[in-house]
């Protein structure tokens, strides 16, 4: 008895140091393919589209890009007609400068730049319209300029007076009128 526990026990030692060394080769099948996968160049049937724009590098930094005023106030507005103003800047670098996006913090704000490249010593702006209707009261608007020569932020603010309530009745009628 005690011949053939002692043989089950040499039997049970044999088949975990088997199924460690099965867990260890399956752990290099992984790592093994993971390096494959990661030293796998690229297919040649990429697009453009596909692929990920890296920048190139530059010698231009944020201070390059010299907005003459990072804040406009347009003081009080009347309701109605869009607030615009023209941001400019002068590339003070040695590269040119190429906007890349301006983001306003809102749909309320609207700003548009031409996307040409602005040589060094040129001048560029970046137009901004708040539009005030049914926008009453103060505003403080941001819009952040992301360019190959940094990120800036410009910012506008103001007060829209509410426009007079018009003479004519509102007709509040849930019936159609022509």
């Amino acid at each position: 008895m005690r011949k053939l526990l002692l043989s089950a026990g040499i039997v049970l030692m044999s088949c975990s140091v088997l199924l460690a060394q099965d867990k260890k080769s399956k752990k290099d099948k992984k790592k093994e393919n993971r390096q494959t996968e990661i030293s796998t160049p690229a297919p040649s049937s990429l697009t453009t589209s596909n692929a990920v724009a890296v920048p190139a590098a530059t010698s231009l930094n944020a201070d390059d890009l010299a907005f003459a005023d990072m804040v406009h106030d347009f003081g009080t507005v009347p309701e109605g007609p869009d607030a615009s103003f023209s941001f400019t800047f002068k590339n003070n670098g040695k590269e040119p400068i190429i906007i890349q996006k301006a983001q306003p913090s809102c749909g309320c704000t609207v700003p548009s730049f031409s996307g040409e490249p602005v040589p060094p010593g040129a001048t560029g702006k970046i137009d901004v319209s708040y539009h005030t209707k049914g926008r009453p009261n103060a505003f403080t608007k941001s819009i952040t300029v992301v360019s190959n020569a940094g990120t800036k932020v410009l910012t506008i603010k103001g007060n829209v007076e509410k426009a007079p309530v018009s003479s004519v009745p509102e007709n509040t009628s849930m019936m159609k009128t022509n």
